[in-house]
């Protein structure tokens, strides 16, 4: 549903999976991201893996931030010893957006109970881009991109896009 201070641009987005383990081929995830972002004609520009290093997250997204205007990361957002993806991101937001976080647990929650809060899913703006940080599960990604990131992508891009 359109909001009515919505801008019409094209929304150029970048998908960076954040895994040491996952290829291209392997990547279901960024395959599910892709898909569904497709089906309501958001194109992705811009695809790459990165294994899980601050400092190498913290390049690729820089890079990919070049050619878009939007990206999702998934992968790297638990508890894990090597999971750094928030650690990596969340000091380059000029502003967070904690609802995303917050209604991300929440809606899993109605999914899979207590386990959601080691979620640590966030959004966030850098230098007038928007960022997503998800989880790189299956069921997260599709949670994430159909209840969240489509229905506000452009309203989001609406408000931060000079």
């Amino acid at each position: 549903m359109k909001k009515n201070h919505e801008k019409i641009f094209p929304i150029s987005l970048g998908i960076i999976t954040v895994s040491s383990t996952r290829t291209k081929e392997t990547d279901i995830s960024g395959l599910i991201i892709k898909d569904l972002l497709s089906k309501v004609n958001i194109t992705c520009n811009y695809y790459d893996i990165v294994p899980d290093k601050k400092e190498l997250i913290i390049e690729k997204l820089k890079q990919a931030l070049k050619s878009v205007n939007c990206i999702i990361t998934h992968g790297g957002t638990g508890l894990t010893y090597d999971d750094c993806t928030i650690e990596a991101i969340r000091p380059l937001f000029e502003k967070e957006i904690e609802g995303f976080g917050e209604i991300f647990r929440y809606l899993s929650f109605l999914e899979i109970g207590s386990a959601a809060m080691l979620s640590r899913a966030t959004a966030g703006i850098f230098e007038n881009k928007l960022i997503f940080c998800i989880p790189g599960s299956q069921k997260a990604v599709q949670l994430a991109t159909e209840k969240l990131i489509i229905p506000e992508i452009r309203h989001i891009l609406s408000h931060i896009l000079p």
